[in-house]
């Protein structure tokens, strides 16, 4: 949560209570929260057992959740998936829960989708790191000691977060390459002034979320032998090929980590979910004959003051998108389209079809 996003809130009639030091690592005291009409609290279950609505970014604690009030309504990730996942907890509580990696990527819930508000973070800041640990430039430099070439980016996976990348990485000077199974990107990389890597897999498409389908193990093959000659004329490697729901593909193999030049970089996006890179390691620079693999988690954390406003504007779109005016509540609509996708918990059951067998 920011100060502006208190005020939004408190506009629509919500009192708001911040726990003491929530914006310290994005640089924003007490003080501002309170000036935008919070309350600020150090009391930390105090706070939790005393509210209708808590909004967070991770996944709760048990400990938290058993502090909270049955009935009460818990917004943020839950990372539904995965059986570790406190969604049968909450439901058990009684504490009805809304999942924001669940959002739909519809036109109407443009504005709450926090995947890909975060998404583009993390894209622009893959660059940066990638930047820091190679030994070359990014622009082209024509000087009387001689021309520069520029630094030679490839880009596997053109979603969210490879755009930005792609984006970031020219504007930086750097010559871009991309790929993704999905050929109808290709426009989008070429208006970015980078090349798109053209190579025919078979059949290939994407998600209603707009993540691209999981290939089989047979185009997978082909994809890493036709990608080879992409992967050793780079010099930097920014993988953020992800499967909704799924571990992340291996598409960069032992084989082809051995065939990269040495100095080249490799930032793996998709390093939370099992990650893209044979021998990458969660929060970890892994040096092989020369060639770094990077694999940090939470990157738009990296960026904290524009990942707090971000998030905190999808989670506000959010509230206001059911809330009732006149009663100065939530309101529940159970058959609306947003509500349908996101809720996972409500009244002590899982009712989020995907998640019912997972967590029972």
């Amino acid at each position: 949560m920011v100060p502006d996003s208190v005020s939004r809130l408190i506009a629509l009639g919500a009192e708001v209570i911040v726990e003491a030091g929530l914006g310290t690592l994005s640089g924003i005291p007490d003080e501002e929260y309170v000036k935008a009409g919070a309350s600020v609290e150090s009391d930390r279950k105090q706070v939790i057992s005393s509210v209708d609505i808590v909004l967070r970014f991770h996944p709760p604690a048990k400990e938290d959740i058993e502090q909270m009030q049955p009935g009460s309504l818990h917004i943020g990730f839950l990372n539904p998936f995965d059986k570790s996942s406190p969604v049968g907890i909450l439901a058990q509580r009684k504490i009805n829960a809304i999942g924001m990696e669940m959002i739909p990527r519809i036109t109407c819930a443009q504005r709450m989708d926090a995947l890909t508000s975060q998404a583009n973070l993390a894209g622009y800041v893959a660059v940066l790191i990638a930047a820091n640990h190679t030994t070359k430039a990014f622009p082209m430099m024509m000087t009387a000691a001689g021309t520069i070439q520029p630094c030679r980016v490839l880009v596997v996976g053109v979603g969210v977060a490879g755009l930005q990348a792609i984006a970031t990485a020219r504007r930086l000077g750097a010559q871009v390459t991309a790929y993704d199974t999905r050929p109808v990107v290709r426009e989008q990389v070429e208006s970015l002034g980078a090349r798109f890597a053209q190579i025919d897999v078979g059949e290939t498409g994407q998600t209603d979320q707009g993540y691209a389908k999981a290939l089989t193990d047979e185009q997978l093959a082909k994809q890493r032998e036709a990608m080879l000659k992409f992967y050793r004329n780079a010099d930097i490697v920014i993988t953020t090929a992800q499967v909704f729901g799924k571990p992340a593909p291996k598409i960069v193999t032992k084989d082809i980590v051995d065939a990269l030049e040495p100095g080249t970089v490799v930032v793996d996006l998709a390093v939370e979910t099992g990650g893209n890179v044979e021998g990458v390691k969660l929060d970890e620079i892994v040096d092989i004959k020369g060639v770094k693999l990077i694999g940090f988690s939470k990157l738009p954390g990296r960026v904290a003051f524009h990942a707090s406003q971000m998030y905190a504007s999808n989670l506000v779109h959010l509230i206001t998108e059911f809330w009732d005016k006149e009663a100065k509540t939530w309101k529940w609509d159970l058959e609306d389209d947003i509500m349908k996708s996101c809720l996972i918990a409500y009244e002590g059951q899982i009712v989020h079809p995907q998640f019912k067998s997972i967590h029972s």
